[in-house]
């Protein structure tokens, strides 16, 4: 089981960190329009405070000031924009969200807005899996920090960068933009924030300080009227202690805490202490209260998102139904379980590969910022040639041809080493073929194609049987390689236009582009009699075999998910039929028997 503390860090921060100033009312009957002047700032500024602190004085807030945008400045305008952008990130609606902060960042002529703006983007690309843009546009964040003076803002682009880092497996260097946010000011509010992105690194990296720590760094966030920081470090705390088989210390520490988190109505952050509830009292033998809690996690999770509390859920909902005897219950927990445990693992990879991209393309363009330098240089050169000692001048291009040709050399590297990445976000590193992203992209297009042309194409689902007792019997060394060797027997029956891919454990997916059911039942069950010579010839002692579901876009139309649905029924009518067969169609007719 994954510790539940290992959580995406999806807080968005807030712009500037002041304290609330009481605004008088104003209202547009009141003011003319194109006058609001400084009562707008006071509202402006009034709203930048109560974004983290108080969400049921916050939203009321930007409808009145929406309402008095006929009489706002451009500037004010933009800033309300960017406000409103923050809110429609913080309630899950990334597309609108971007488009209002994406305005921001081309309107804008405020430096401070548009770092703030910047920030509050990279943050939400980083919570909707757009790592690779997160990471680019993080680079040009930080090299546009010295252009700001103002300490909040700062503060705010620094712990951004904190969080992407976290994300991506960097928790020293997130520790390090944590600590650098307490440099820019002491206000207390960045004193909670810094606290709590330090504290989420060390358990990330597997070195959390005493629960004390915690207790004291969330007491600080309850003083700076922070509940939903509060809440994320009380949340750890319950993680270590949960790690530490303490489940009643769990449920008292969460319980506590549970008023002021509902109250935040962040999704993310009531969704994961419903996950840790639900943790803990399966933990203490407390099963209605699990199957509550758990179902809690599922229903306040963010749509279309593999989280940990949507995972946690449906794998403890899976526990309690296999524990009360009801089977069919229990098999359709556990496999959209697998389905949000694969996703989430999938997106944990492409974090760690958009961190190294774009940490190669910015070294491959300052290197080649390096390489037209010395162009010039040599260029400067030649042309003094005529006025200075040739040999001397000669050597010295000489010596920066040389040069060229070292940074060339490197530029080379660099660039293999940017298509490796590439490989790697493509293929799968255990058996060379197509990863599970990469798969589904494929299929895709290739769905897509046969579609535009009015013809068929097939889905195999192949999952091999009893995995998890070979590797239990022989070891994971063993269990690779019978992976390894049951995908070359695959790869025999697939031809050059079929896409073959590792959708996750031992689950493989080939989709047959122009080929009917018939067509694909057959080719299922060559593939099956070739996997089941494994045993004989790769691998001998240990019996392989795998089961098959085969589903046709002549039953199930031409969208992926659908094809994937069927094919998964079929293959479970596989397993419930012995396993090492083949299965088709929605109904289970044409089964195929070993």
């Amino acid at each position: 089981m994954k510790p539940l503390g290992w959580w995406r860090l999806p807080v968005l921060f807030a712009g500037t960190l002041c304290a609330t100033i009481a605004v008088a009312a104003t209202t547009p009957a009141a003011t003319p329009p194109g006058h609001l002047g400084n009562s707008a700032d006071r509202m402006l500024l009034q709203a930048d405070g109560l974004a983290t602190t108080n969400q049921s004085a916050y939203v009321p807030l930007l409808k009145r000031l929406d309402g008095l945008r006929p009489g706002l400045s451009p500037e004010q305008r933009l800033h309300l924009d960017y406000l409103q952008g923050w809110q429609l990130a913080y309630e899950g609606h990334y597309e609108d969200a971007g488009r209002r902060l994406r305005a921001v960042l081309d309107s804008s002529g405020d430096a401070t807005l548009r770092l703030r703006a910047g920030a509050t983007l990279i943050n939400m690309l980083g919570i909707s899996s757009r790592y690779q843009e997160a990471f680019s546009r993080l680079s040009d964040l930080l090299n546009d920090l010295p252009k700001v003076s103002d300490h909040a803002a700062r503060a705010q682009a620094i712990g951004v960068a904190a969080i992407l880092y976290n994300e991506a497996g960097q928790y020293a260097l997130a520790a390090s933009f944590a600590d650098r946010m307490l440099e820019e000011s002491p206000d207390k509010r960045i004193v909670c924030r810094s606290a709590y992105l330090r504290l989420g690194s060390q358990y990330r990296a597997g070195k959390p300080p005493s629960l004390r720590t915690y207790d004291e760094a969330a007491a600080q966030c309850d003083q700076a009227s922070e509940p939903i920081f509060a809440g994320f470090i009380r949340g750890y705390a319950a993680s270590i202690l949960l790690d530490a088989k303490q489940p009643d210390a769990a449920l008292s520490l969460l319980r506590a805490g549970y008023a002021k988190v509902a109250a935040t109505h962040y999704p993310r952050l009531v969704s994961h202490f419903d996950a840790l509830l639900a943790q803990a009292n399966w933990d203490g033998g407390n099963v209605a209260q699990t199957r509550a809690f758990a179902l809690a996690a599922i229903r306040n999770s963010i749509r279309k998102e593999y989280t940990q509390p949507l995972i946690q859920g449906y794998r403890l909902l899976y526990e309690v139904e296999k524990k009360q005897g009801h089977a069919v219950a229990a098999l359709q927990y556990h496999e959209k379980y697998a389905e949000a445990d694969k996703g989430y693992l999938d997106e944990v990879s492409a974090k760690a590969l958009a961190y190294q991209l774009v940490r190669q393309q910015v070294q491959a363009k300052k290197a080649e910022v390096g390489a037209l330098a010395r162009k010039n240089q040599i260029l400067q050169l030649q042309q003094a040639l005529d006025r200075k000692e040739v040999e001397a001048s000669r050597l010295y291009i000489a010596v920066l041809v040389l040069g060229l040709l070292a940074i060339g050399l490197w530029l080379l590297r660099l660039k293999r080493s940017q298509l490796k990445f590439m490989r790697l976000a493509q293929c799968d590193s255990l058996t060379g073929i197509y990863n599970r992203k990469h798969f589904m992209s494929e299929a895709e297009y290739s769905l897509r194609y046969v579609q535009r042309s009015d013809r068929g194409a097939c889905l195999i689902l192949i999952d091999l049987d009893h995995f998890k007792l070979i590797n239990d019997t022989h070891g994971h060394a063993m269990g690779d390689q019978v992976l390894r060797s049951a995908v070359a027997a695959c790869q025999e029956h697939v031809r050059s236009t079929d896409v073959f891919g590792r959708l996750g454990g031992e689950e493989f997916g080939v989709m047959l582009p122009e080929c009917g059911l018939d067509g694909g039942i057959e080719r299922a069950e060559l593939i099956r009699r070739a996997v089941a010579m494994v045993s004989d010839q790769a691998e001998p002692g240990i019996p392989v075999s795998a089961s098959f579901g085969v589903a046709f876009t002549g039953e199930s139309g031409y969208d992926l998910r659908q094809l994937l649905m069927d094919a998964d029924h079929a293959l479970y009518r596989a397993k419930r039929a012995g396993r090492n067969c083949v299965v088709a169609g929605k109904q289970g007719e044409g089964v195929v028997v070993a």
